[in-house]
């Protein structure tokens, strides 16, 4: 619709109606689809493949598994392996659910979307 900087004096009515439209299409989507988000799990593991972790599609961490040589690492790696296991465990819930949403909603980007978003965030709306 717009780059990442919007001028308010060139949102039209027809923009605003099409984003009506969308908004009213995900959120029949959501109530439609909240089982099938409600299972999505995301699974990381830290660099030296002695961490994984499992997050819900929220982020919220289900749990942290340690392999056999994980307590070998010193205390300072063992954390950024955690770290890195659940920030790629959330990468991984996001690529499913964004996944979900492609195929739900045809046509719909939610990268693109949120970048609109992320757009209106940074506008300045004072003139």
């Amino acid at each position: 619709m717009y780059g990442s900087r919007i001028n308010p004096a060139d949102i039209r009515e027809e923009d605003l109606v099409r984003a009506d439209e969308q908004a009213d299409r995900v959120l029949a989507w959501i109530e439609e689809a909240q089982a099938g988000l409600d299972e999505v799990t995301g699974t990381g593991e830290g660099a030296s493949g002695q961490v994984t972790a499992r997050v819900t599609a929220e982020g919220r961490v289900l749990d942290v598994a340690f392999g056999p040589r994980a307590m070998r690492l010193d205390s300072r790696t063992l954390a950024e392996e955690v770290v890195s296991a659940v920030a790629r465990a959330r990468l991984d819930a996001a690529r499913q659910t964004d996944e979900l949403m492609r195929e739900g909603l045809p046509g719909f980007d939610p990268v693109e979307a949120a970048a609109q978003f992320e757009g209106l965030l940074d506008t300045p709306w004072r003139r």
